[in-house]
């Protein structure tokens, strides 16, 4: 079981910037894929960008040209780069890794953009 830790989350105004990491146990090399997905409070937990194989990247819509996914191998971990935040992004943000079946999630660190 690969085990990740987030960082990086708190309280900013909206137009602001954050940036989350997250600390993947062994190498980033070996997933399938790494990225980060969120849940806002009522609602379903959703995508926001990810890395697959082959180093491609996606991104939600909602985030596209605010977000940025990063990753450095040497130290097995994965950033995002929120810019020009929206109270909409208020969410409890999860990193995720895919390994051939194997699915896993960190705990989770909150962001909450106000208005």
């Amino acid at each position: 079981q690969v085990q990740l830790v987030e960082s990086g989350g708190g309280l900013v105004q909206a137009g602001g910037s954050l940036r989350l990491s997250c600390a993947v146990s062994g190498s980033i090399f070996k997933l399938n894929a790494v990225g980060w997905y969120r849940q806002a409070p009522g609602k379903q937990r959703e995508l926001v960008a990810l890395f697959t194989s082959g180093s491609s990247t996606y991104y939600a819509d909602s985030v596209k040209g605010r977000f940025t996914i990063s990753r450095d191998n040497a130290n097995n971990t994965v950033y995002l780069q929120m810019n020009s935040l929206k109270p909409e992004d208020t969410a409890v943000y999860y990193c995720n890794s895919q390994r051939l079946r194997i699915v896993s999630w960190g705990q989770g660190t909150q962001v909450t953009v106000s208005s």
